[in-house]
């Protein structure tokens, strides 16, 4: 990555406010802020609750009982004592997910109805979970990814952003040539291969920008190194290897110690 896209990315990453901060505001002293925040967040996250407690329950009908009983309980503020210092945020939503799912299945007393129980082979299932919400988790980061940079192609005009990520996620062995003739057709305008390469490159930089932002909103520590870590933990790592330069990650450092 070059220079100014690196100093573009830092400057926009720490522009971003964190998720973690979106919690805090949950639970704060303004009832407004509060509900709006709490809205937020599970709005944003409701996707992935409703396939991880229809993967858990394995009861579709159920499921979607049990995920609304969840995202009502999140919004009345069972956050509370959310603390970004005791680990990430997907692991606090993952506990809070099973916990009152459990919580749900034992007042609705239909535990016995259903084919899967998070007591029993407590080892196997916790390991099996956690595996369907770290897919869930990496599935909606990315969707949230791709929504923020088809946004600022809608808000800028010119941009073709999401078209040609899009396309070339579609075509990932597509020459440059080709990507360019698909691009010309799809916008109605004439692409050289120069310029869709151009364009290729500023869009992968923009989009890791969102996903680095999501990734880094529910971590305690947002160092480059940790980002990484989590990065790798969720398979995404390899997805924006080269967007994370060494040069990102030492102007990102630069700026974090002088703030």
């Amino acid at each position: 990555m070059v220079a100014d896209d690196a100093d573009q990315f830092v400057s926009r990453f720490d522009a971003q406010p964190t998720r973690w901060s979106m919690v805090q505001k949950a639970h704060g002293q303004s009832l407004t802020g509060g509900e709006e925040a709490r809205k937020y967040l599970v709005m944003r996250y409701s996707p992935a609750i409703r396939r991880y407690v229809r993967a858990i329950t394995r009861d579709e009908d159920q499921a979607d009982e049990i995920a609304q009983d969840v995202m009502v309980r999140l919004l009345q503020g069972d956050f509370a004592g959310a603390d970004p210092q005791k680990g990430r945020f997907r692991d606090l939503l993952k506990v809070a997910i099973r916990n009152m799912t459990r919580n749900i299945w034992t007042k609705q007393k239909v535990r016995k109805t259903v084919d899967y129980d998070l007591d029993l082979n407590a080892d196997d299932s916790e390991n099996e979970t956690d595996i369907l919400w770290t897919d869930e988790w990496r599935q909606q980061l990315l969707e949230l990814a791709w929504d923020q940079l088809q946004e600022h192609q809608n808000s800028h005009h010119g941009s073709v952003a999401y078209t040609i990520l899009k396309l070339r996620t579609d075509a990932p062995d597509a020459s440059s040539n080709e990507l360019a003739e698909r691009l010309s057709q799809k916008i109605g305008k004439t692409v050289r291969a120069d310029q869709a390469r151009q364009q290729l490159r500023r869009a992968r930089v923009r989009f890791a920008e969102y996903l680095v932002s999501e990734v880094a909103d529910g971590i305690e520590v947002t160092s480059p190194d940790r980002i990484e870590e989590e990065l790798g933990a969720l398979g995404l790592l390899e997805r924006i290897r080269d967007v994370l330069s060494e040069d990102w990650a030492s102007k990102h450092q630069e700026k974090e110690n002088n703030s």
